[in-house]
């Protein structure tokens, strides 16, 4: 029996949910690179809140492009130079990162949740993306970023911790940062709860009041950061660099946190 075009409504909008976001309208990879392509010298093309879905941007020069809200999800942005660009509140979620670069990007706001970055499991250090001395205030942020670029980054009140089912397989359940530069980046009220931070390097980074909860600090540098009100309950201090960090007294959680007595001072 044919079913009527009722019944077969609430599954073309469930297969639609399924899929991913949908925009009322986009662009082409080749609209994009025509836009690209066209921009005179020192003129940002804009491509603010342009739908750019699943497209394959590998390899682009984005000519510090204004892209704010735009969405890339599931976009390829293999080698892609987003590097001074305007990605505040955009879409990056499902994207593929292998050695982006967003060099002074903003991107405030943004999302960037379970991104591929890696070709190998190996996860090698040429193929991490950059973020250095980016605007990353309040971003959502969650995957694997091991030996990741972030020198210098403003990360204030940033969410790295799970925030819940995405509704994909869940291959990671914590955010990988392993060996990744936090050297001098803004962390303050930033959210790391689980995260994966082993042999990290955030030397003279801001962690005032962060979040700390349950991350894996083994072998991490902190040297000269301050940690003033910083949230450690349950975190793996083992072997973690404090030497002259500022605010070390007002940590909150230390009796609770694990391998305590193990920190180099």
């Amino acid at each position: 029996m044919t079913r009527s075009p009722k019944r077969r409504l609430p599954l073309l909008l469930a297969l639609t949910a399924m899929a991913g976001p949908v925009c009322a309208s986009g662009m082409t990879a080749r609209d994009v690179t025509g836009q690209l392509f066209k921009a005179a010298p020192g003129v940002r093309p804009d491509l603010s809140g342009q739908d750019l879905m699943r497209l394959d941007l590998a390899g682009l020069d984005f000519k510090s492009a204004r892209l704010s809200k735009a969405n890339f999800f599931g976009a390829d942005l293999s080698a892609a130079n987003l590097s001074g660009a305007d990605l505040s509140g955009a879409n990056l979620d499902r994207v593929t990162l292998i050695a982006t670069r967003f060099d002074g990007a903003n991107l405030d706001g943004a999302s960037l949740l379970r991104p591929s970055v890696f070709t190998t499991l190996a996860a090698a250090g040429a193929e991490a993306p950059s973020f250095k001395l980016a605007h990353m205030r309040g971003i959502k942020l969650f995957g694997r970023f091991t030996r990741g670029n972030f020198e210098g980054a403003d990360l204030t009140g940033a969410i790295l911790a799970p925030t819940g089912k995405t509704g994909f397989i869940e291959e990671i359940w914590r955010t990988e940062l392993s060996g990744a530069n936090f050297a001098g980046a803004q962390l303050a009220d930033a959210n790391f709860t689980h995260a994966l931070l082993t042999f990290a390097n955030m030397r003279g980074a801001n962690l005032r009041n962060i979040i700390l909860k349950d991350a894996d600090l083994t072998g991490a540098d902190l040297t000269g950061a301050d940690l003033t009100g910083a949230d450690v309950t349950g975190a793996d201090l083992s072997s973690a660099k404090l030497e002259g960090v500022t605010g070390f007294e007002t940590l909150r959680g230390l009796a609770l946190a694990r391998n305590a007595d193990k920190v180099i001072r």
